[in-house]
């Protein structure tokens, strides 16, 4: 079954097309070691929470954007090791986030069901 990375953030809504083209870049070394898929969303109908959300989740700022990505791996183990030489890439090295990453949140998921 496949494995999924994914990732919630808090992008300054005015760096939506910065954000897009490092998206594109970050998409092509990922892929390059093994993704099957990366899928990047921009926030469009986002409720706030009374309790939480993914507002809160990523302490946004009233000038930014929730973002919803994800990326398919075949399996644990190819995103494991992609990591690994996708942390080394120079590529990777070259590239400067157009958000605060420290506010982001990530996390890996066995796949359940895919219908």
């Amino acid at each position: 079954m496949n494995y999924v990375d994914g990732v919630v953030a808090a992008v300054p809504t005015a760096n939506k097309e910065a954000y897009k083209a490092h998206a594109e870049s970050a998409a092509k070394l990922f892929k390059r070691y093994g993704a099957l898929a990366l899928v990047e969303c921009w926030g469009d109908d986002v409720p706030e929470g009374k309790v939480n959300s993914l507002h809160t989740a990523v302490m946004r700022k009233p000038d930014e954007t929730i973002v919803f990505s994800w990326i398919m791996w075949p399996s644990k183990q190819v995103r494991d090791e992609a990591w690994e030489k996708i942390m080394q890439d120079p590529e990777m090295a070259g590239q400067e986030m157009p958000f605060d990453g420290a506010r982001m949140i990530f996390g890996g998921f066995d796949v359940l069901l895919s219908l």
